[in-house]
């Protein structure tokens, strides 16, 4: 069988997990249907070790060494969806509201480009977190 390249699977999913200091790991799948370009440029990064913060029930990282434009960007998103925040080429999880959401809505700073969903069974927004380094990499 020959290799198929990555663009030619439009929904392939990648398991990658992010281990969090004193903290249980968070499962994660990427999908290559939403933001292709996105999925493919961050897989090809990994592993990525950086720092992680708070904001509301949303983590986010400080940048990441990928650099990826805006790809099909959505401004508001669901719980537990894992994107790309373009202009400050951060990873972002949501966990539930973010402070400039109304009521009910999930509402990143500025659009991100959607690139999967947190998989791990009662996910939830780790505790004492903010700051801490983190790794992604693939599962």
């Amino acid at each position: 069988m020959s290799h198929v390249p990555w663009h030619h699977l439009p929904d392939m999913l990648h398991k990658i997990t992010i281990d969090i200091p004193q903290d249980k790991l968070l499962e994660m799948e990427l999908d290559c249907s939403i933001a292709p370009k996105t999925v493919k440029t961050i897989l090809d990064a990994l592993p990525i070790s950086v720092p992680i913060h708070v904001w509301g029930e949303e983590l986010y990282t400080d940048p990441i060494p990928v650099k990826v434009p805006e790809e099909n960007t959505k401004p508001l998103v669901n719980m537990l969806d894992v994107a790309y925040w373009p202009p400050g080429q951060a990873i972002c999880l949501f966990f539930g509201p973010t402070p400039i959401g109304n009521k009910g809505e999930i509402k990143p700073y500025s659009p991100v480009n959607i690139i999967g969903r947190i998989i791990s069974k009662d996910a939830k927004i780790p505790t004492k977190l903010d700051g801490k380094k983190v790794t992604l990499r693939p599962s």
